[in-house]
């Protein structure tokens, strides 16, 4: 790990989650044929294989066929470094072999929509379905903005009455 650490060091690829946990990301941001591998070392390595796997959130736009050919073709490359501190290998294999790796790939485009009932659906680019979102008026995004505190969030509690008021007013107003 501390070689990786040097290695690696200032490169906004690696990224360290735990002492035997991180993740590496192949390509740029702006990249679509751009994947993060997440990485685990079990307590034998490098005498047994890492756990690689691909299901980091970036990933969720590359289908299921191309990160299995990505998966195989890095189990190859760990079953012929099996024995050997390979991660550094790994990566720059990756890095090499990235336009291979992805020839095959199409973007999977999934769209999010919120709807009214705050339940979420995802639609696929196959069967493009837009849900109409429910409009607010000025007035009502100004109430709700005011609301909220620096976050963004509503405070605890804020649509709840407040009952010691409210009874203090009946009985005072009961008595005169």
């Amino acid at each position: 790990m501390t070689a990786l650490r040097s290695i690696y060091e200032g490169d906004e690829c690696f990224k360290e989650i735990s002492p035997v946990s991180f993740q590496f990301r192949i390509g740029d941001l702006e990249d679509t044929k751009a994947f993060i591998l997440d990485v685990m070392w079990p307590e034998t390595y490098p005498e047994t294989a890492p756990q690689i796997s691909l299901d980091a959130f970036f990933n969720n736009r590359i289908s299921a066929e191309t990160k299995q050919l990505i998966l195989s073709k890095l189990e190859e490359q760990v079953e012929a470094n099996l024995g050997n501190a390979m991660m550094y290998t790994l990566f720059e294999w990756a890095k090499e072999n990235q336009e291979t790796l992805m020839e095959n790939h199409k973007p999977v485009m999934t769209a999010v929509t919120l709807t009214s009932s705050s339940e979420v659906t995802t639609t696929t680019s196959t069967a493009k379905k837009k849900e109409k979102k429910e409009q607010l008026t000025k007035a009502q995004k100004r109430r709700m903005i005011n609301r909220t505190d620096n976050k963004g969030e509503l405070p605890r509690g804020w649509n709840w009455v407040d009952v010691i008021k409210v009874g203090a007013f009946d009985l005072f107003s009961t008595r005169w």
